[in-house]
């Protein structure tokens, strides 16, 4: 093995083995277990939130691969209608084109090459990051297949008459020019303006006034509304409005939806451009009044002098035609909340037009019953409130989108506008006995991305046809996804499976968090916080890191920040850390919090970790030798203790990574192999294997014990550490008698539980304790550990005199004590340093072994500098003006001072007092 541990091309190479062999394929034998990605944009790359994910999934496959399961762990990407259609179209408007300028065709086939193009982004990603996806199914939500799927499941909900099309208020984006969904809407706060018009009684006795944030959009209100219960306005209630600049009359009706309370009492409502007002026009009646276009410019029955203009310019100009009619009352600076496409950046307009929905009620109640009878299974549960939420309040689905990438919907028109759904054209024409000389034309929108997306666990394996793959793997076992598309992607999911399979599409959903930056932000490209997880893996100079960074931005203006922070928070860039530093970071992380803080220093902490395995193997290696320890055997105390903290360890980890915390089994792993094995048992495995007064038969057992530990240490590590595991066990397997290709073909490890273990570390525990208790007073008297001194045991039991014999070697090897003798029931001691183990007293006599005076001088000079500082930062937190007006971290941090000096006085103070006692 080389002396340290450089995963630079190991990984790539061991991955690139492991996807030749075919290692990733399901293996029959077992019960199945699958597990379907949630496919990323097939244009787009992995963020940190997928590489969390991915890690996630890849942990979970790996262990269930190794619990001898049939396990499939089924890739693909999703074709991103909107956000691939704007990368396309970004590029043509470079070139000086645009879609319309290509024509459908010729716009469809530059998609493709794009996607071509661009597409194995993701797949080269996922191989660097060690996805054990079945490569050999990778599927694409657009390929023949998945189409196909979605034209049966269409046709078939239409036929049912779940699918139909109807003219509904939706989310308009009018510079893509199609409908959103709620996913693809940002809500901000944003600073704007209250208007309050007055809008005159039709009989002209008097007028009302109603604020609105939109006041272009009163050219197609339909009543004023007013609370039942308001008694300044319940006379008025079945009265007309004489609606200014339309001379149209409106009624003045009453809703409970108004609140009294928010400024005048009196709302304008505009059903077509507003969904609270949508739902009181359908409650009252009310027409349904459009006067915006597609490209948000007023339009329809809007007076002549506002036709074709743009929505901000027709707002300036009702504005000052109120003010000059005396109809403005008044102007207020208001916050407000701002819809805005999640692509354009453009605000969002409420927008009356024809579109395809799904009839969504009789496809919720089956999927709210699967939850409620335990079929399916959230974790954390929790999460099932939010779910019955949003399941109980549903609304009809929106499924057409304004876009030419796409899955086209599979319905055509004839030259009177009746509608006809088919597979095809050829179709539609024999089924409904249309002429060939009569012209039909395809719709022209595409369905929504999540509709593909819906049909995911069961499409991918071959549905509508009946496939082996179908009746395998479905259901599938576990969902793995964030919190935020539980609504827009899970719900819909389980609708669709229970529809189309009768069953539902997986028994457990893991619900994780979402990964910020360290100080909690999210992530974004805006706020230069971004960090492609590759980047960690391979490293990235400063340069390369502040192109990343500041290129293609859409707010350019923030470049210089972002170069100013990249700066400060990495000035030479970013390090190499290795994929398997990356992926423990992500396991520790995966607690059941909403928000997961992401920090670069723990990528580092667990990079030293891989070091520290690395060596530990190569000191396993060199004390074990070239072939396998054969004869007679006999496990030491230390051999049988670490038997049976291995068996600790993988009780932990398989509970950790069967109950989705991951979290917890890392930790389990962490613990055992820094702290258990690399920190003690090594260490204890040297005064065996170093010791001429050990037999062979003894280190026989002891290099027996490092091989068996090791090898299933790295078998324990392997899910959540795929490569530096498999590099070790490749070495190690041949030396331990362990046959395979691989790893990750081995079972995992299971524990023993030998009660012969268990004995032994109770006795190695005590003789652990002996050796800390021994360091503590080196540390507090300041003895160097080449120093080496005889211990007195004082109040020892027959016990602990039984249990000091069976460990003198290893507290001899590694305390440096030379010997230990019994103090009698009446003996005094003499002036020693004291460690306490319960009863037993450790005393270390300190006559020879340190100079008192230097001692009592060296620790005074210790005393008055913490005493200094101490004073400085209680002098410091004193001020009011300091604490009231230094930043939060900086007063933060000098209380940490203070706590840190007041600690090490205290210490300090007891030290002197011991050392006086030897005087």
């Amino acid at each position: 093995m080389d002396k340290t541990y450089e995963p630079e091309g190991l990984e790539t190479r061991l991955y690139e083995w492991w996807d030749t062999a075919g290692f990733f394929r399901p293996r029959p034998g077992g019960a199945p277990f699958c597990i379907v990605i949630p496919p990323p944009n097939v244009t787009g790359t992995l963020h940190m939130g997928h590489a969390f994910q991915d890690t996630v999934m890849d942990a979970l496959t790996r262990y269930h691969r190794m619990l001898g399961e049939d396990v499939l762990w089924q890739p693909g990407t999703d074709h991103a209608g909107i956000a691939t259609q704007m990368v396309v179209e970004r590029q043509l408007n470079s070139e000086g084109s645009d879609r319309h300028a290509l024509g459908r065709e010729r716009f469809l086939e530059r998609v493709w090459a794009w996607k071509e193009q661009s597409g194995g982004t993701i797949s080269r990603q996922l191989r660097r990051m060690g996805a054990s996806v079945d490569w050999s199914r990778d599927r694409f939500t657009m390929d023949e297949g998945l189409s196909h799927a979605v034209r049966e499941a269409f046709i078939a909900l239409h036929e049912e008459g779940l699918i139909y099309r109807g003219q509904r208020l939706v989310n308009w984006d009018p510079v893509l020019k199609t409908a959103l969904s709620d996913l693809e809407v940002l809500s901000q706060e944003e600073q704007g303006h209250l208007w309050h018009l007055r809008y005159p009684l039709a009989d002209g006795s008097g007028h009302l006034v109603v604020a609105t944030t939109r006041p272009e959009t009163m050219l197609g209100d339909s009543a004023v509304a007013v609370h039942p219960e308001d008694e300044r306005y319940r006379h008025l209630v079945g009265r007309s409005i004489r609606l200014p600049l339309t001379n149209r009359d409106i009624p003045i009706i009453a809703d409970d939806y108004v609140d009294p309370e928010f400024g005048s009492g009196c709302v304008k409502i505009t059903p077509a451009h507003d969904f609270n007002d949508y739902e009181i026009g359908q409650r009252h009646g009310l027409p349904l009044i459009n006067v915006l276009d597609a490209d948000a410019r007023m339009a329809g029955e809007v007076p002549a002098e506002f036709l074709g203009l743009d929505r901000y310019e027709a707002r300036e100009k009702v504005i000052a035609a109120f003010s000059a009619a005396g109809l403005l009352e008044r102007i207020d600076e208001h916050r407000l909340m701002v819809p805005r496409g999640d692509r354009s950046g453009s605000v969002i307009e409420p927008w009356l037009t024809d579109q395809w929905y799904v009839r969504i009620e009789p496809l919720a109640r089956p999927a709210i019953e699967a939850v409620e009878q335990g079929r399916i299974r959230f974790v954390p549960e929790n999460w099932d409130r939010t779910y019955f939420e949003w399941m109980r309040n549903i609304k009809d689905w929106c499924i057409s989108r304004q876009l030419w990438w796409g899955h086209r919907i599979p319905a055509w028109y004839d030259p009177e506008g009746r509608v006809y759904v088919g597979r095809d054209e050829a179709a539609v024409r024999e089924a409904h006995g249309i002429d060939a000389g009569i012209p039909l034309r395809q719709d022209e929108d595409v369905l929504d991305t999540w509709f593909s997306s819906a049909l995911w666990p069961f499409s991918t394996l071959g549905w509508p046809d009946k496939t082996p793959e179908l009746a395998r793997y479905y259901p599938t076992s576990v969902l793995v996804t964030g919190f935020d598309i539980i609504f827009f992607w899970v719900a819909r999911m389980i609708m669709m499976g229970l529809k189309f399979i009768g069953e539902v599409p997986f028994r457990e959903v893991y619900i994780h968090g979402l990964i910020r930056d360290h100080e909690g932000q999210k992530m974004s490209k805006s706020k230069g916080n971004v960090i492609d997880p590759l980047d960690i893996v391979d490293g990235i100079d400063l340069p390369a890191l502040l192109a990343k960074r500041t290129t293609g931005l859409m707010q350019p203006h923030l470049a210089p920040t972002i170069e100013k922070a990249t700066r400060k928070q990495f000035p030479k860039g970013i390090a190499a850390y290795g994929m398997d530093a990356l992926r423990f970071t992500f396991a520790s992380m995966a607690t059941q919090s909403r928000d997961l803080r992401f920090d670069l220093g723990r990528v580092e902490g667990y990079r030293n970790f891989c070091n520290k395995l690395w060596n530990a193997a190569r000191y396993v290696m060199m004390a074990v030798g070239e072939s396998s320890p054969t004869g007679p055997a006999m496990l030491s105390s230390a051999d049988r203790w670490a038997r049976a903290r291995l068996d600790h360890a993988i009780t932990e980890v398989r509970a950790g990574l069967d109950g989705y915390r991951l979290d917890l089994a890392a930790q389990a792993a962490y613990e055992f192999t820094w702290y258990e094995f690399c920190d003690w048992y090594l260490e204890l495995s040297k005064a065996v294997l170093q010791a001429d007064t050990a037999s062979e038969a003894e280190k026989t057992g002891t290099r027996q014990t490092l091989l068996t530990v090791l090898e299933s240490l790295l078998r324990l590590l392997h899910p959540i550490m795929p490569f530096i595991t498999e590099e070790i066990w490749q070495r190690i397997a041949p030396l331990a008698g362990t046959a395979g290709p691989s790893i990750m073909l081995q079972p995992f490890p299971e524990a023993r539980n030998d009660p012969a273990d268990a004995d032994s570390a109770a006795d190695m525990r005590w003789a652990m304790d002996f050796i800390l208790g021994v360091r503590q007073i080196r540390g507090e008297m300041d003895i160097a550990p080449s120093v080496g001194f005889e211990v007195l045991l004082q109040d020892a039991t027959p016990v602990d005199l039984q249990r000091w014999q069976a460990s003198a070697a290893y507290v001899r090897k590694l305390a440096n004590v030379t010997g230990a003798r019994a103090l009698g029931r009446d003996e005094p001691a003499p002036p020693s340093a004291v460690a306490l183990m319960g009863q037993l007293k450790i005393l270390v006599p300190m006559a020879g072994l340190i100079d008192v005076e230097a001692e009592m001088t060296r620790l005074g000079k210790k005393r008055d500098k913490a005493t200094q500082d101490k004073a400085r930062s209680e002098a410091k937190l004193a001020r009011a003006d300091f604490v009231d007006h230094a930043p939060e971290a900086i007063v933060a941090q000098e209380r940490e001072r203070l706590a840190v000096a007041s600690r090490e006085l205290e210490q300090l103070e007891k030290q002197l007092e011991k050392v006086a006692l030897l005087k």
